[in-house]
């Protein structure tokens, strides 16, 4: 049982290199011409390998809701099929599924692995049926870097696409910037005149969507971000991650190119034509017009904050004074009926003074007149 549960380097390397080599020592097919001569039809041309992958928010979710059912707090990684389409170099990837994968100690670099073939083909069976246009275009993986067996698990996908391409995803990202990173094999040559071998090689991957899709994405996010900070605030994070991104990058290119130097790697001429692409694209700051107009541009978006704060300043005291006008006539409008009600109290206290003041009079005049005998 566990012959056929697992399989090495050797079995499924040989397998893979038998089927390409019978594939490839096959007759060409002949074709009938006019005069009766059969002649070999032209040989096909190898397909291009591809010049960018775009990978759809689908995918991510699949992937790490993939490995948080199988693999999460583990040290295994998952691992799934790529769908899609390829267009003039540009492999489109739309969709995913996972599949039933197995593999030795990582930290033992071997190179013995299981995945279960007829579990992927049941699959691809029933999601072309849904949609017919998506094919197979490689695989995926959590990574989060290339492992000994990937070249031959790839080499199990080129029986599914001419060059299929190995996505690795990160999960759990550490670091700002892409999850993925998008690779393709390629046959390499030795200097030393040996037996050539495949290896992988990096193709520019970037993240892309359809309209629906960016809904999706949107309604999604709005779960996961926090109400209470203030779209500014916002902007100003999304500006110090892509800093930190690129500050990254640079650390990356430094590296490298000190590895050259010391000659601890050799030089690739192709990563020197990029890096000089990105020199040639940076602007030469100590021209005179470039200075002036850099200083003319930030004295324009300073004065501009300084007016907005300046207006923000008088509305605010334009405000407080509104606001004191309007409590002082609040407490003068509660005031009123008070004094009404005491000014009517007054007088009326002072009618029944008067009234008892005239009673007393009107007695003290009765009994004068009556002392006195009248």
């Amino acid at each position: 049982s566990t012959q056929s549960t697992w399989a090495t380097q050797s079995t499924w390397g040989s397998r893979a290199m038998s089927e390409q080599k019978d594939s490839s020592t096959t007759a060409a097919p002949m074709a009938v011409v006019e005069d009766g001569e059969q002649q070999p039809r032209a040989p096909r041309v190898a397909p291009s390998l591809p010049t960018n992958v775009v990978v759809h928010p689908l995918v991510l979710l699949s992937c790490v809701d993939h490995y948080t059912r199988v693999a999460k707090d583990t040290n295994k990684r998952v691992v799934g099929v790529l769908l899609g389409e390829t267009f003039k170099g540009t492999v489109e990837i739309t969709n995913s599924y996972a599949v039933p994968f197995e593999e030795g100690d990582p930290t033992t670099n071997d190179r013995i692995f299981f995945i279960d073939l007829n579990f992927h083909e049941n699959m691809f069976n029933m999601f072309k049926k849904v949609n017919a246009r998506e094919r197979i275009v490689g695989w995926y993986s959590t990574g989060p870097k290339i492992r000994p067996a990937d070249i031959d698990i790839h080499e199990l996908f080129r029986k599914y696409h001419p060059n299929p391409v190995l996505v690795i995803i990160d999960v759990e990202p550490k670091a700002h910037g892409l999850p993925t990173e998008a690779y393709c094999s390629v046959e390499e040559v030795k200097e030393d005149g040996s037996e050539t071998s495949r290896t992988f090689v990096h193709v520019a991957s970037e993240m892309g969507a359809l309209e629906a899709e960016e809904i999706g994405v949107e309604h999604l996010l709005r779960d996961v971000k926090d109400t209470s900070v203030t779209s500014l605030s916002q902007q100003v994070t999304n500006q110090v991650n892509s800093l930190r991104g690129m500050f990254s990058r640079l650390q990356d290119i430094r590296t490298y190119l000190q590895a050259v130097a010391d000659g601890r790697m050799r030089q690739n001429h192709q990563i020197m034509y990029s890096m000089q692409n990105i020199f040639n694209l940076l602007p030469n700051v100590r021209v005179e017009e470039l200075i002036t107009a850099f200083a003319v541009k930030t004295n324009d978006m300073m004065l501009v904050v300084y007016l907005a704060a300046m207006i923000r300043s008088v509305i605010a005291l334009h405000n407080l004074i509104n606001n004191k006008l309007t409590n002082k006539e609040a407490e003068a409008a509660a005031l009123e009926p008070a004094a009404a009600d005491s000014k009517d109290a007054a007088a009326k206290d002072a009618a029944a003074k008067d009234k008892k003041d005239s009673k007393t009079g009107d007695k003290d005049k009765d009994k004068e007149l009556s002392s006195k005998g009248l």
